[in-house]
């Protein structure tokens, strides 16, 4: 499939924004990862299909995955940002074991 993520953008410490990602096909799992400048790709959030969320320990609390099934689009409700958010978040999804697909990205800069 192919994915088609937006939402980033820039935001003050504390502020909030939401990413969506809309994939142009059924998917079993959907997720967010995100990568800093320096550092690794690292999860952040997935759903799989009719299962439970996963999410990363920085970010229980303030970021919340959901999916709209009917429109094969996930989001991520990401409150309370620090700095340290600061990245370029990327949409996952999984079509079946082995097979996935990544988003574009989108920057996302928390900076005041």
């Amino acid at each position: 499939v192919q994915l088609q993520a937006c939402g980033g953008g820039l935001v003050q410490p504390g502020g909030s924004l939401r990413l969506s990602c809309a994939a142009s096909g059924r998917t079993f799992s959907m997720g967010w990862y995100r990568q800093a400048p320096g550092k690794q790709r690292e999860l952040v959030a997935t759903l799989p299909r009719g299962g439970t969320t996963n999410y990363a320990d920085f970010v229980k609390g303030r970021f919340t995955i959901s999916r709209d099934i009917r429109k094969n689009t996930v989001y991520l409700q990401m409150n309370s940002l620090e700095p340290e958010g600061t990245a370029v978040y990327y949409c996952h999804a999984r079509e079946s074991p082995g097979i996935d697909s990544w988003g574009q990205g989108t920057q996302v800069t928390v900076s005041s």
